[in-house]
Parts: structure tokens; C-alpha cells; sequence
């Protein structure tokens, strides 16, 4: 017998002893209906653990979506500046404004920029970049204050709102923590599109972030559903892969959508960030472009 079979699967992934409870206030958060926007679609992409390919999918979900004639813009919202990097900037700090410089406009009071002076362009994607100037905002957004009395989880929201209705869908990529950052993409954005590997530690993570989620939809955010969970990173050959994403399922899916298209790993997606492509521009071909694609095609049918 599987060490993942009945109700330990249950604790594995949530840890909780009142499932039920946590499985109905998870479905106010279910995107399971078509959730429709005229325009500007925000979408925060989202898991507190580093290596669930948040980058990546922000990538080439923009890049499929982009192909079916949607006009996307990315915000990098992760100090690494890895999105800024896959765009062709090699030292992001040597940008004349980033997000940094936003996020001060807006806690400061003053006016933002015209977009045409920190938007960077890659066909039908736009990217707001960032750099690592941007780990010190954490800290300034603990004690943000403003004449205008903006809410310091708000002030993303308040550059996004500048340009929202040029967009056909806006995608944040978050870092690797569920700091004020974190909360700031919560609070401005439409939906929540979640990545998680298949794997003991990342499933693990998914309660901690969706009560998190359940949190600013209390008290910041109250339109916020999730779209819903992706499986990135996912080897099918492997029992613990299938178990998992079996797992997941079992625990998540009569509340949350789980996408059909699992991403695969591949090497190619590494050679294809050096040159500054995504996977589906540099070798549309591979397994992990093909997934891609599908996934964009899947995500765009609920809609």
C-alpha cells in the first residue's frame, strides 16, 4: 500500500484536522465558473517555494496567449529580475526606472511616468522590469504612508491601474515568498493562477498559500478567485510525480480547478532563457513548448 493512500493524503497536503471547513472556504476562491473581464485580466502567478517555474509559465503563457492575439503586459515583481533577464536586459540595474521607481512614485505621491519610458517590448508582450533595487521595497512597504491614504498592500494596484486598460490580460510574477510584495500582487490582481511541482514539499506549501489567499480575500481583495492549480516540472514516468499529482487532486479538485496540461521538465528551457526565447519560440517542438501551448489553449477555453 502507498504511504499516499486515504486520508494521509490529506494531512500530507494540508496538515489540518478540519478539512471540510477548509474545503469550503476554498471554494469561494473557485474559479470553476467562466470568470469574464472586458479588459486588463489581472493575473498573479503565485507559490511561496522557489523552482515551480512561476518565471517560466509568466513567460510562455504570456507568449501563447500573445500568439492568440491578446495584448499582454508581465510585470517582474521578484527582485531577481530573472522575466527582466529573459528579455534581453542583462544587468536590470542599470534600468533607468523599474517597478522600484513606480512603487516609490506611488508611496511618495507623485506621478508616474508615461509608460513609454519604462515599458520594455517583445513583440505583442510588454514587460514592467524590475531589479534587485526592488528587495528594499519590502521594507518600505511595512511602513508605508501616503497623503492619499493608499493602502500600503494597494500600491501595485495603483500602477497597475494606470495602464490596465490597455491590456487584454496583465500577468505578475511573483518571487518566492508571501511577503508585502506578495500581498500587493494578491491585492491588485483578478485571479490567481497557481504552479506547483510535483513534489513532498511544494504540495505541502499549498495550504499556507491558500489561506493566505483566503486572507486578502477577507480583507484586501474580495474579487479574488483562483483559476487555478498547473503541475510544472511533472515526470510521468516517476511514481512519486503521479502520486502527487493524484494526491493534489484528490484533496484540491472538487473545489479547484487542476489544469489537465502538465508541464514537463526539460534542459531546453534553460538553453531557451540564454537566448532570451521561450521555450515555444526556440524549439516549438519540444515537449515542455508543446505543453505550453496546450496550456494556453486550456486556460484561454475558460474564459
Amino acid at each position: 500500500m502507498s504511504d499516499f493512500d486515504g486520508q494521509a493524503h490529506v494531512s500530507i497536503i494540508c496538515g489540518v484536522k478540519n478539512l471540510n471547513t477548509l474545503e469550503i472556504t476554498i471554494s469561494s476562491l473557485s474559479n470553476k465558473e467562466l470568470f469574464k473581464l472586458k479588459k486588463g485580466k489581472t493575473i498573479a502567478i503565485c507559490n511561496q517555494k522557489g523552482g515551480s517555474a512561476k518565471t517560466t509559465t509568466t513567460f510562455n503563457l504570456s507568449f501563447a496567449l500573445a500568439e492568440k492575439g491578446k495584448k499582454v503586459l508581465v510585470i517582474d515583481a521578484d527582485p531577481q529580475g530573472n522575466l527582466t533577464m529573459c528579455f534581453g536586459v542583462d544587468t536590470p540595474e542599470d534600468l533607468p526606472i523599474t517597478l522600484y521607481h513606480l512603487i516609490i512614485a506611488v508611496m511618495e505621491d507623485r506621478k508616474l511616468p508615461d509608460k513609454s519610458e519604462y515599458i520594455i517590448s517583445k513583440g505583442n508582450i510588454d514587460l514592467i522590469p524590475c531589479s534587485i533595487e526592488l528587495s528594499a521595497v519590502e521594507g518600505n512597504l511595512i511602513n508605508a504612508t501616503s497623503k492619499k491614504s493608499i493602502l500600503r498592500s494597494a500600491i501595485l494596484r495603483s500602477v497597475i491601474d494606470e495602464i490596465k486598460a490597455d491590456y487584454d490580460y496583465i500577468i505578475i510574477d511573483n518571487m518566492p515568498s508571501l511577503g508585502m510584495l506578495t500581498i500587493n500582487a494578491l491585492t491588485a490582481c483578478d485571479s490567481v493562477l497557481i504552479t506547483t511541482t510535483p513534489e513532498y514539499l511544494s504540495a505541502k506549501g499549498l495550504e499556507l498559500l491558500l489561506r493566505t489567499i483566503i486572507r486578502v480575500k477577507k480583507k484586501l481583495n474580495p474579487k479574488i478567485v483562483i483559476d487555478g492549480i498547473l503541475l510544472t516540472m511533472f515526470k510521468k514516468r516517476t511514481i512519486i510525480s503521479r502520486e502527487i499529482a493524484s494526491l493534489i487532486k484528490e484533496t484540491y479538485g472538487d473545489t479547484l480547478r487542476i489544469y489537465d496540461s502538465k508541464i514537463p521538465s526539460s534542459v531546453k528551457v534553460g538553453e531557451a532563457n540564454y537566448y532570451n526565447k521561450t521555450i515555444i519560440e526556440y524549439k516549438p517542438d519540444n515537449k515542455v513548448a508543446l505543453a505550453y501551448k496546450r496550456f494556453g489553449e486550456e486556460y484561454l477555453s475558460y474564459e
